[in-house]
């Protein structure tokens, strides 16, 4: 008999701490998703890490497909993303540079459809002070989210070049609106 009630205990104990957690899960994805849908752009500083090369700067970001970011180094390089159109400008040596994006898994950040759609399916991991989302499709993205105010803090990518790129972001700004021209994508020069 006392070997059924610890068996009963142990039981009710799981059962309890998961149906908790998977509570708390779901519980969270829809603060996050709320909390998506009421943003149409940011204002944010980072600090990029592609394959051990530290980069930082800052960026605007509008919804759906928008952004831009200048980067705190010597080139004074500028990257513009505008829908479909990628370009990274060298103001120091007057170049700007065309790629493609259509496959890039960056593309999931930059359309609040795909990220809300990552939130929605992604694996759910809960730490003392962050929220990680793991999704897996054609690529693996990993979205963080801080866990008090659930603020996007970042995500880690590998891009279509097969770098590894872990992106870190400090909010500065919510919905703003800017100015017309501002995700212009500069000509090749």
């Amino acid at each position: 008999m006392l070997v059924n009630v610890k068996f009963f205990k142990k039981t009710f104990l799981i059962s309890f701490f998961l149906l908790i957690t998977t509570s708390l899960s779901a519980n969270e994805k829809d603060q996050i998703i709320a909390q998506l849908n009421s943003l149409n752009s940011l204002e944010f500083t980072f600090d990029q890490l592609i394959n051990e090369k530290k980069e930082k700067g800052s960026c605007l970001l509008e919804f759906p497909g928008k952004l831009k970011c200048n980067y705190f180094d010597n080139k004074k390089k500028e990257l513009v993303i505008n829908k479909k159109k990628l370009a990274i400008t060298q103001k120091r040596y007057n170049k700007t540079y065309r790629y493609p994006i259509s496959k890039s898994p960056f593309l999931n950040i930059l359309y609040k459809d795909k990220l809300l759609e990552i939130v929605q399916s992604g694996k759910l991991e809960v730490t003392d002070q962050m929220i990680k989302l793991i999704y897996s499709n054609d690529n693996k993205i990993t979205i963080f989210f801080d866990k008090k105010n659930l603020d996007l803090k970042g995500w880690e990518i590998k891009d279509q070049y097969n770098n590894n790129i872990n992106f870190s972001l400090k909010i500065v700004a919510r919905n703003d609106t800017f100015k017309k021209g501002t995700f212009k994508v500069p000509e090749i020069n």
